[in-house]
């Protein structure tokens, strides 16, 4: 073992839960080729937030240097779901759903990790086997083995259903190493199990069994529960920056160390304030995925809203669509990027404003010549103004945001340049 890879392993390790085996990455480090470090995902849901940055920036740090990053989009075992961390069976999605989701995982990723190092594979290239490939599958594990998983486990005890097609996961998952030659998988900490059964299977396929790194699962920003979009405490990576940085000022002072040492890689300075050290962190995440003119601009605006209390002095304008009556709640998910039952909720919960004044949850359908001209306001931080789509000035006419036009990540890149290379990988499907 070299010096050098004695100390990339310190670094590496320096915020990790579990190494396991002990020392077994320091070993694979002085192999002294580039590693093959391997992350599943599983695109059950459209959206990368900060807690999944988690396991992606620690991806990053391999890749910083010199090694592989093997990003495995699930879209076969997407059709069963992992059961981690699950108290019941989870439904199944469509296939289309799957591929839009897994496509938009691919964007955001890369807003994170660098494209160069990076292999995108789909695991339905090798787990559409055949069934004789199945049977040698499943006869490395047993169902004893399977049902010592915790979340199994539980359900089992209860008498809560299992379906046989769960207990195949991690064994898709375990399969999808051994495909891709994995050195490394990383996940958080729910997927130990899986990792651990990975290395069982390479080994029973007759390769060097991975070295596993699990990682902390970062709290929301009421800072009680994980980061997840059903709890409403996570903040998207793609979100306007007026939302990330507005969002990041509402985490607890006592989650302000956690958020550091995951998100950012180094401690609060102790010289600044609560308030300051906050700021800091939002200016410098909102920066991170929208660079740092539009963190400014975000800050002001926060600052515009929440201290000043006063309306932006530039609001972007858009056309109002040509029916009259305009269906609100069609209006706001179109522009504001919510869903229509999201809209409804907050017209009942008053989180909607029409010229500063709150609209009723009955006000759904509205004259067009009341929007006319006026600031609708959903939330603290999002405003817009609408005006006809006649109206000269608009640019396209209608006023609408241009739907199909790209954008250009952290790295960039943009979307469409950027190729699939590879196979597939797994490691951290419930992160996502």
């Amino acid at each position: 073992m070299t010096e050098s890879s004695s100390r990339h392993a310190e670094f590496l390790l320096r915020n990790a839960v579990e190494s396991l085996p002990e020392g077994e990455l320091a070993r694979r480090l002085a192999l002294g080729r580039p590693l093959r470090v391997k992350l599943g995902i599983d695109p059950t849901a459209p959206d990368v937030h900060l807690g999944h940055t988690v396991v992606l920036q620690k991806l990053r740090e391999f890749q910083d240097l010199g090694h592989t990053v093997v990003l495995i989009v699930g879209d076969y075992t997407a059709r069963v779901g992992d059961p981690s961390g699950r108290s019941a069976t989870r439904p199944q999605l469509e296939p289309a759903e799957i591929d839009r989701n897994a496509e938009t995982y691919r964007r955001q990723a890369l807003k994170v990790l660098d494209p160069e190092l990076t292999e995108l594979r789909h695991n339905g290239k090798w787990l559409d086997m055949p069934m004789d490939g199945l049977f040698r599958l499943v006869r490395t594990a047993t169902v004893g083995q399977l049902l010592k998983r915790d979340d199994f486990a539980k359900r089992y005890e209860a008498g809560d259903p299992i379906s046989v097609l769960e207990l195949l996961y991690p064994l898709l998952q375990g399969f999808d190493s051994v495909a891709v030659g994995a050195d490394v998988e990383l996940g958080g900490t729910d997927q130990k199990f899986n990792l651990l059964l990975g290395r069982d299977i390479q080994a029973a396929y007759g390769m060097t069994p991975q070295a596993i790194l699990t990682m902390p699962i970062l709290p929301g920003i009421d800072g009680v529960r994980r980061m997840s979009k059903s709890f409403g405490n996570y903040v998207g990576v793609t979100e306007p920056p007026e939302e990330v940085f507005g969002k990041l000022m509402r985490v607890p002072d006592e989650a302000m160390a956690l958020y550091y040492g995951l998100l950012l890689g180094h401690p609060p300075d102790p010289g600044l304030s609560a308030v300051a050290q906050k700021r800091a962190l939002a200016r410098e995440l909102t920066a991170r995925f929208h660079a740092a003119e539009a963190a400014e601009t975000a800050e002001a605006r926060f600052d515009q809203l929440h201290v000043e209390r006063g309306m932006p002095t530039e609001i972007e304008e858009v056309g109002l669509p040509e029916q009259d009556p305009v269906h609100l709640p069609a209006l706001i998910g179109d522009q504001f990027d919510v869903s229509r039952g999201h809209a409804r909720r907050l017209l009942a919960q008053g989180g909607v404003r029409l010229d500063g004044t709150p609209l009723s949850p009955e006000e759904l359908d509205l004259p067009a010549a009341r929007l006319q001209g006026a600031v609708l306001q959903v939330g603290r931080r999002r405003f817009k103004r609408f005006r006809a789509a006649a109206d000269p000035g608009l640019a396209g006419g209608s006023g609408w945001p241009d739907a199909d036009a790209e954008s250009t990540g952290a790295q960039g890149v943009r979307a469409s340049d950027l190729e699939t290379t590879g196979v597939d990988g797994t490691a951290g499907r419930a992160l996502f």
